[in-house]
Order: structure tokens, then sequence, then C-alpha cells
């Protein structure tokens, strides 16, 4: 395991999205920053930093948040800039040009990508797989002049080292195990060092599209003006990398030793926390497996001699960090894997054939409670359990990890059809989760559906041989009455 030189990003983790070429009397390297939201560990900046040496010209980076992406709203919206405020801060103190835009309603920086490109050398970009970001870098690349190269920082595997999506874990962990070694070097820690001069902004792009302030980029700023959902209030966790390398360090010093144990039980509170960092970009899934293996004591000679596809035992490493390190490498880019080689991903139809067709053998079947749209966002069912999971991610925009495989099946089971099910849960884990419109939380919710499961006989109403889960045998196998009191939703 290396974190490499300045400059060394794996080819297979770079493409060109275009066939322009560089602009070689260019004024500066444009980096756009779409995915990876981190001035740190970051496979894109660092390629973006590379090209800057190599042309001698200054890196500039653009950062901007839309308002008319879907479910933008306070929640989502504060979590950005709260990271736009630490990389405003850290590119300051590295003496490069950093550009935060906040668009102030829809359309209105549909142009400030172009403007800035017309005077750029190249552009680096984001090669991110999920939510609406692959079209747009897409469409953005047809339309600029100059190459635009795509970085894929997405996780351990490259995207491009497997040519087909797999339908089990077993499968991917087995792949993953063949393949991973030749695919763990690492992005740079600080890839900001010894770049050429300082970029300037063009007085026109600065005057059309003014930056953020930084007063917007403080944590609890308002949000009254921008035109977004202000129903969905901001978690109370702060976003951005310097949050996340704080919860990494806490998730490491003192639940990681407890993870394996504790994880499953709600009332334990071992889980990581760290999903939406990883979402927004805010943490590198580089970054924390090098802080686990630190903690661990681990070197590349310890990793098992067999791809026998086992949950343990071929990291070689402890209980719990095997565990962790199965959810953020193995299920997490299980789902990029899918995302990226799968198609309509977030479709209904995606999901296994079998799955379909138990769910739909018994779409008619009579529900033995059924729920509207709005009576589940609310909390409202007679279920205690389901609703605190539910409460919980009104408020703080997570369900805990054991408990959204509950909140997930029981949605399937209170809804009329299982494709307004598949759609009931997207909405809610999109608009409300911070970690929704991800791979990895869509993961999560097509499990509850039976993507990356098998059939599980007998036939059952409802769900067929869909396997099924209760708030009854769940309150029997973990712990979870501190958790139901906590996050009991408000009478009347």
């Amino acid at each position: 395991m290396s974190s490499g030189a300045v400059g060394a990003v794996p080819a297979h983790r770079v493409r060109a999205a275009n066939r322009q070429g560089i602009r070689r009397q260019g004024e500066y390297v444009l980096y756009w920053m779409t995915a990876f939201r981190r001035a740190s560990w970051n496979f894109a900046l660092q390629q973006a930093g590379e090209r800057a040496r190599e042309l001698g010209r200054p890196l500039l980076v653009l950062e901007a948040l839309r308002c008319a992406y879907p479910h933008a709203s306070d929640r989502l919206h504060r979590f950005v800039l709260d990271g736009m405020g630490d990389n405003r801060e850290r590119f300051r103190e590295a003496g490069i040009a950093y550009r935060p835009y906040a668009e102030p309603f829809p359309g209105e920086g549909t142009r400030l990508l172009a403007a800035l490109a017309e005077r750029a050398c190249l552009v680096v970009a984001d090669d991110s797989p999920a939510f609406f970001l692959p079209r747009m870098v897409a469409a953005a690349a047809a339309r600029l002049p100059v190459l635009v190269e795509a970085v894929d920082a997405n996780g351990l595997l490259p995207l491009g080292a497997a040519d087909r999506p797999f339908g089990r874990a077993v499968d991917f962990r087995r792949f993953l195990q063949r393949t991973l070694r030749e695919h763990l070097a690492l992005p740079v820690p600080n890839p900001l060092g010894d770049l050429p001069g300082r970029a300037e902004v063009p007085e026109d792009v600065q005057k059309r599209w003014p930056e953020a302030p930084p007063s917007l980029l403080r944590p609890g700023a308002s949000l009254a003006a921008f035109p977004i959902d202000h129903r969905v209030a901001p978690a109370p966790c702060t976003g951005g990398e310097r949050a996340g390398r704080e919860r990494l360090r806490e998730f490491i010093a003192a639940r990681l030793p407890r993870y394996a144990e504790d994880r499953n039980h709600p009332d334990r509170d071992a889980t990581s926390g760290l999903s939406p960092y990883l979402h927004f970009g805010h943490l590198c899934p580089h970054q924390v497996f090098a802080a686990v293996m630190e903690h661990e004591g681990w070197s590349e000679d310890l990793l098992g001699p067999k791809a026998t596809g086992k949950r343990t035992g071929w990291w070689g490493v402890g209980e719990s960090a095997e565990a962790f390190l199965d959810q953020l490498v193995v299920w997490r880019e299980l789902g990029f894997n899918g995302c990226a080689r799968g198609a309509a991903w977030d479709r209904y139809e995606s999901l296994p054939p079998w799955a379909r067709a138990a769910l739909e053998r018994h779409a008619a079947d009579r529900r033995p409670y059924r729920y509207s749209r709005d009576e589940l966002e609310a909390a409202a069912t007679h279920d205690p359990l389901w609703n605190a999971a539910q409460t919980q991610l009104l408020r703080e925009g997570r369900i805990h990890t054991y408990l959204r495989m509950l909140w997930g099946k029981k949605i399937l089971e209170w809804t009329p059809s299982p494709r307004e099910a598949w759609d009931t849960l997207l909405h809610l884990n999109d608009r409300y989760a911070l970690d929704g419109r991800d791979p990895n939380s869509l993961t999560g919710i097509a499990w509850c559906l039976g993507r990356y499961d098998r059939p599980w006989p007998p036939d059952r109403p409802v769900f067929g041989t869909v396997r099924t889960m209760s708030s009854e045998n769940t309150a029997r196998k973990v712990e979870v009455k501190e958790y139901r009191e906590r996050y009991a939703p408000p009478s009347g």
C-alpha cells in the first residue's frame, strides 16, 4: 500500500471524456469539482495538479452548487456549503485560486463552466457514476473546446476493473480479492504543494457569477434566499472535510474496536457515521481505509493468498476491522459497480428477475396495513419501531444501518404494489437521507426487494420468496429499547 509520488495517478483511473486537445497557451488548468469535494486524498485534484506542473500553468478550482437538483433542500445544501467553507480555507492556505459558486436560481450558473473553460488549457472533472453527474459531465465535455479528463476516485477498485455488474456480494468479493492487490496505490494525502503561480479568475466571470460569500459558507448561515425545499431542515451534523476527519478519528478510537459485536444493535451506536461524508466526497474511501489499516498495523503481505469470497480472514486484520472493511469496500463498491455497469440501476426494472416475479405474483395480495406516502413520511404507522426509524431519518438524515433494512421491508409490506414501494423508498431516502442519491444507499433499498439476495422459501403473502423481516423479531435479535424511546415521534 503506497500513496505514491505527486502525479502518480494510475492511468486506468483517467479517461478522456471528449476528443478535444490540450490548449497549451491557456491561462490555467481548470479542476471542476463535482463529486470529490475535498482538498486532500483526491485523485482528480492530484491529476489536475500534475497537469498544471506539466504545462507550467496555475491551477483554478471550480466548485459549484446547483439549486434545481432533485430533492434540493436546506439539509443537502447546508452539508455541501459546509464543505465549501473547508475547501475555501484549504485552497487559500495553499495559494490556489478556488471559486465556490452557489447558484441563486435555476439555470443562472449554466454558462459558468464554459466561460472558465474558454481560457483553460484543459478541464479535469470528477468521474462518478451516481445521480445526474455522469450525464452532466458528458454533456459538458461534448460542448467544451478543450480536453476534458474524467478521473475515478470512487473506491479502492477502479470502476473500469470490472466489465460486468455482479449479482451477488460473494462473487464481487471473490473478484475483488483476486484483483485488488494491483490497485492499492493510494492518492496523495496533500496534492497541493509546489504548483506554479496563482490563477486569476477573469473579471467578466467574477462580475457575472459572484463567488459564494464567506458568510454563506459558515455552518448555520441562512439559506432562506435559495429556491429549495425549506421544509427539510439541516441535519444536526456539520458537513465538510474537517468534520469528516474528526468523525473518522472518533470512530477508529471509540467504535471500531467493538464494531463486529455492537454494530447491529441500535442502542450501542457502534456504526461509523461516515456515509454522508463519503457520499458528498468530503472523505475519501482510500483515506478511511488507510486510517483503519494504520490502526491495525497492517501491511499488504497480510492479505490472504486465495480469493475465497469469504467475509472474514482475507484482509489479515482483527475481527472488527474485517467486518468494517466488508462494508466499506465490498458492499459499498458493489453498489458502485452496479451503478456503473448495470442498466437502469435506479429503476424497479433493475431488480433481479426472480425477485420481480416473486413480488408481482403477490402484488394483489391483501396487505395487513396500508399507508399512504404522506403517512409513512410523517412516521404515522401502528409500529413504534418503524416510526422511530423514520423519525431518525426526518431529524438526522440517517437511519441506523440494521433498522434501514427493516424500514425498507415494511414499506414493501404496507404499500399497494412493489413498484409503488420502490418509488416510495427512493423518495423518502433521497429527500431526507444525507447519503441518499448514492449507489451505496440504493444498494440497501434494492436489497429490501431482493437485489444481491437469494430466494427464501416458502412462498409468503406479499413477499413471495423475497426475504421478510418483522419488528417483533428485530426487537428480539438486537437492542432497540433506548433507540425506540429516543426517536419516538411527537404524540398528537
